[in-house]
């Protein structure tokens, strides 16, 4: 019965190490936002950085990042960002007038966020002057 409860007791241990590694993508941004505050159409071209890590113990993959609509183009990185290191996702709004509410999703093989997929969302309002 000893030799049994000790088996069953490696084999959880062991499960939960494995669910724990893979690559982890943690957003310097809070709340994954970047808020753009009030900007002028004219003088902000409308580009933004989300800064990322990778802290898991693997390489991390972004293998799509879309957007809501084609006023919010994202762009990703091409190559796996290493355990440590860190990489960006630059965001470009192309500054209609009027407020800003876009979610950019990111489809990536970290094993912190279900499924690997990362809501990004900008927020703000653009003024004419």
């Amino acid at each position: 019965m000893k030799k049994i409860i000790t088996l069953i007791a490696i084999v959880f241990v062991s499960s939960i190490g494995f669910a724990q590694s893979g690559a982890k993508i943690e957003f310097a941004a809070k709340d994954n936002t970047i808020d753009y505050g009030k900007v002028s159409k004219g003088s902000d071209n409308g580009i933004r950085v989300f800064q990322f890590t990778n802290t898991g113990d693997a390489p991390l993959i972004i293998t799509n990042v879309l957007s809501t609509c084609g006023c919010t183009v994202p762009t990703k990185p091409t190559e796996p960002i290493l355990s440590g290191k860190t990489g960006k996702i630059e965001v470009k709004y192309n500054m209609t007038p009027g407020p800003i509410r876009k979610t950019i999703t990111v489809e990536t093989n970290a094993v912190n966020y279900e499924g690997g997929r990362v809501a990004l969302k900008i927020k703000g309002e653009v003024i004419v002057n």
